[in-house]
């Protein structure tokens, strides 16, 4: 399958990680091949040699002070290290778009041909418009053939309003359209004006001096550049270019999801000191995402990216429903049926593939080919099936009787055993999840448990009082009961893939998928 941008860098930093781990205290020698390691996976992934060799030594110079010496585990120590380090050289902080004092805040955008520019402005016009804005796109594109076109079905994907007084085609005055535009937005209230200007395949005078132009004429309150995570190095340069020739705020990432090595996308923001502001990973005018670099870091060293995953969750989860799901389990006697758990999936499916969930999840990097083998057109076949049958077959499967199954499977486009094994998966499934919210799962936190799990509890919340050696863990305590919170109670996300546990159902399914 395709592999992500950073899925080498993962591999070899996980298998790393992973050794350095068995190691209870670390010798400098042990110090000196991990960060040879390091080095040799971020130039490998096409990051800078100077930014390789600035993190090396940040990271080197760290671990020779007290902070490796003193600490209880010292190769978690490292990793953290990593982890902050290479934060920094993603660029510390999320930046978001700074909105104009007096509306409207202009945003150029502007990069090479192919960099996925006009996309991109349908993209961020609806996240604009899903943080409460109302945008407007401009068609300044008036060299490509059909890009004034191209950004007028985008817009209307988009729901977003586009201003193209001009054909393109090689027709019209670029700077005279983002002139008109502002007088528009200004006059029908739009508060974000998004121009899309021309690119081409290299930088050279005609588009510097017509991005010039623009930018006297609009003074944007940013100018993003947008370049291609797919082109290595060679984004670096450009950007190097066009920053040095007309100056930009930010660099927004496109095609993240792409097969390359992404260190060069790494490298941007160290290299021209400017933010990574948005990144984009997928063709869908969703899949557009605020940079993390925090997120992005610890997904490069396999701990997962549960923050974005939470964030979308909210946005796409109807909690009415799932109140009213849980309500039905917690009722069992099969009250939850095929309906429930349509609209269950269907919440989920909003989310992306499935694939790219499961991506998101900490430890998710050694599932990896099981996770790329998930295949949709089996969700798509569990849906057809569901919709073949009636609203009474949905609230009650014990009426299906042979025949029913067989209409069904032919509504459906699929086999009767087809039928028979979703039918039969659910209602196992069912029964586990009945009993989870029936509190009869032993141990199952926040599950009632039985009295095992009561006695286990009893246990783990006299280990919490424990004070800890570890100055870090010592300061995260004395803040957790200044916040009055039991120490321990809050217990941290999974710091490493080995601390991390699948759900058991989860977990049977990626090894099925592995046997296979």
């Amino acid at each position: 399958g395709a592999k992500d941008l950073f899925d080498t860098l993962q591999d070899r930093l996980a298998d790393l990680f992973k050794s350095l781990r068995s190691k209870g205290r670390l010798s400098q020698a042990d110090i000196d091949a991990t960060m040879r390691e390091i080095r040799i996976a971020l130039l490998e992934a096409d990051v800078n040699l100077n930014v390789v060799k600035q993190f090396v030594s940040a990271v080197k110079e760290r671990c020779a002070g007290t902070e490796i010496s003193r600490a209880l585990n010292p190769s978690q120590q490292i990793i953290k290290i990593v982890n902050e380090e290479l934060i920094s050289i993603l660029g510390g902080q999320v930046r978001t778009v700074r909105f104009a004092k007096k509306p409207p805040t202009v945003i150029m955008l502007a990069g090479l041909q192919g960099a996925g520019k006009t996309t991109l402005a349908g993209k961020l016009g609806r996240w604009l418009k899903s943080e409460k804005h109302s945008p407007l796109l401009v068609a300044c594109d008036l060299q490509r053939p059909n890009a004034v076109n191209q950004l007028q079905i985008v817009g209307e994907r988009a729901g977003v309003h586009v201003f193209a007084p001009e054909p393109g085609n090689g027709v019209g005055d670029p700077v005279q359209v983002a002139r008109k535009a502002l007088e528009h937005a200004e006059r029908s209230l739009y508060d974000v004006v998004v121009i899309d200007t021309a690119g081409r395949l290299g930088i050279d005078e005609v588009l510097m001096q017509q991005a010039a132009d623009i930018k006297a004429t609009t003074r944007p309150d940013e100018v993003l550049f947008v370049v291609d995570a797919m082109i290595g190095q060679d984004a670096v340069n450009t950007a190097k270019a066009f920053n040095e020739g007309i100056g930009f705020d930010g660099v927004v990432l496109t095609k993240l999801d792409g097969d390359a090595r992404g260190g060069a996308a790494l490298s941007i923001a160290r290299v021209i000191g400017k933010p990574i502001m948005f990144a984009s990973n997928g063709e869908g005018l969703a899949d557009f995402d605020v940079f993390h670099p925090d997120r992005m870091a610890s997904r490069i060293l396999g701990m997962g990216d549960v923050l974005t995953l939470i964030e979308q969750a909210e946005k796409n989860f109807d909690a009415e429903s799932s109140r009213k799901a849980a309500e039905k389990l917690s009722a069992g006697k099969g009250s939850f049926g095929l309906q429930d758990f349509l609209a269950q999936m269907q919440q989920l499916r909003k989310l992306g593939p499935l694939s790219k969930i499961f991506g998101m999840l900490p430890g998710a990097g050694q599932f990896k080919d099981a996770i790329n083998s998930i295949d949709e057109k089996e969700v798509d076949r569990i849906e057809a099936i569901i919709f073949s049958m009636t609203p009474a077959e949905r609230d009650d499967v014990g009426i299906l009787n042979g025949s029913r199954r067989a209409r069904i499977a032919k509504g459906a486009g699929v086999q009767v055993s087809d039928v028979n094994n979703l039918v039969n998966r659910f209602v196992e499934a069912r029964k586990m999840m009945e009993q989870m919210a029936g509190g009869k799962m032993p141990g199952m936190p926040g599950m009632g448990g039985g009295r095992a799990a009561r006695k286990q509890q009893g246990k783990s919340r006299k280990r919490g009082r424990k004070i800890s050696g570890n100055p870090a863990k010592r300061k995260q305590q004395e803040a957790e009961r200044a916040r009055g919170i039991k120490p321990g109670a809050a217990q941290a996300i999974p710091q490493t893939v080995d601390d991390f546990q699948l759900p058991p159902e989860l977990q049977k399914m990626f090894d099925e998928q592995q046997r296979k």
